[in-house]
Parts: structure tokens; sequence; C-alpha cells
């Protein structure tokens, strides 16, 4: 479950049982698409993540650290943590390929979404890249809709969503980054909305989280809270 999405199937919770949280691109994900959803009924979602070397752990942002001083110092990178360099790299695999072809988190991330919308027939297809970048998440979402809608429509219920911030273009930020907005407490920040204009009831968006406070700590410690409130 998600906090900010799904809060509601702690109903069927008792006094024990088990409470899985996703990983944290599916968590950033499905708290974008939860209000639109609402609004216009999702069809399909392609998504491509870009996502922060902090999802591999601590070893993984040290060697992009130092990979990064040896690479400005003239050395070579060591390229321990994923089998290849990382710094001033992308690399378009986040752990294992299965045999189909397709990441463990590729598969993680659409099966994780789909239970967190209570959508298992969503179409989700999905490329995870890891980037060198500390803490922070970005995905580049393109959903279409079963519904028309209006784009000021749009605006407006990602305005009101639970857990999240829209960044308006007009605004000192314009659009989030994993630098400027990724750290900040408790957000998912989505940027960059505007209509497909390649296919009707169509939308594009630009989501950034940190991947390790606000999609996973926070999340567990909001989960938490809502069975204490609960019991009380």
């Amino acid at each position: 479950m998600v906090a900010d999405v799904n809060a509601s199937v702690l109903d069927a919770v008792g006094q024990s049982g088990l409470i899985a949280l996703p990983g944290s691109a599916s968590a950033a994900l499905a708290t974008a698409l939860a209000p639109l959803h609402q609004l216009a009924g999702l069809k399909r979602v392609e998504v491509a993540t870009y996502q922060a070397v902090s999802g591999s752990g601590r070893g993984a942002m040290e060697e992009l650290a130092s990979e990064t001083v040896a690479m400005l110092s003239g050395k070579k990178a060591k390229g321990r943590a994923f089998g290849r360099q990382i710094a001033f790299n992308v690399i378009p695999v986040v752990d294992t390929l299965e045999a189909d072809g397709v990441s463990r988190e590729e598969r993680r991330l659409w099966e994780e979404t789909r239970r967190v919308l209570n959508l298992p027939a969503l179409e989700i297809n999905a490329t995870a890249v890891r980037v060198p970048v500390f803490f922070g998440h970005s995905l580049a979402v393109h959903a279409q809709f079963e519904r028309p809608f209006d784009l000021r429509d749009a605006l407006n219920v990602l305005q009101r969503g639970s857990g999240l911030d829209l960044i308006d273009p007009e605004s000192i930020a314009e659009f989030p980054t994993p630098a400027t907005l990724a750290t900040e407490p408790d957000r998912v920040y989505v940027g960059r909305v505007r209509a497909d204009l390649t296919r009707d009831r169509g939308l594009n968006f630009w989501v950034v989280a940190d991947n390790v406070r606000k999609c996973a700590a926070h999340n567990a410690v909001s989960v938490a809270q809502i069975l204490v409130n609960r019991s009380q």
C-alpha cells in the first residue's frame, strides 16, 4: 500500500498481518496517477524511470562519489556496484534482466502500481534507468485515459492530490528536479504537465520524489500512524 493512495486497504487488516509497501518508483508513480484515474479512468501508462543510485544502497552512493572524483582527476572508474561506470553515465537496466528481456525493476514497477491502484488489467510499459544522481527518482510518464478531460481539470486534481505538489511553469521552480526538490520533505512533485498531441485523451508529465525519505521511510511511518490512530 501507499498511504497517500490506498489507505482504505487497511480496513481489512486485523490485529495481525503483513502489510507490503511497494518500491520507491512504484510509490511515486501510483501517487501521481491516482487522482488522474479518478478524473478520467486510466487506460494505459508508458513510463521511463531515472533512478538514483541510493536505490542500490550506501555502497552504490560511495562508488558514485569515488568514481566522480577519480574521473575528474583523470583516473578510470572501477565500475563495481553496477558492473560498469556510473559516474557521468546512464545505465538502461535497474536490477537483473529476466529471460524475456524485462528487468526485475520494470516488472516490479508495473505489478506494484497495478496492485496499489487496484487496476489489475492496467497496461503499463516501463523502462527503468539508473542515473548518476544520489537521491531522487525521476519519471517521465505518458498516460492515456478512458474518458475525455480538460487539461485544466487535470491540473486541478493534481494540485489537490494527496501527497502531491504541482509545480507551475510560471513559478520560480518551473519544474521539479532531483537536485532542487527531491529532498524537500514528504511530497511527490509533478511538473511539465501537457496534453499528448499525438493521441486523444493523453497526458504527459514529469515526476520527482525522494526515493529514500518520501517513497520509503515516510510511507512506512504514515502507514504506522494510520494503524495507531485507528486503534485509539
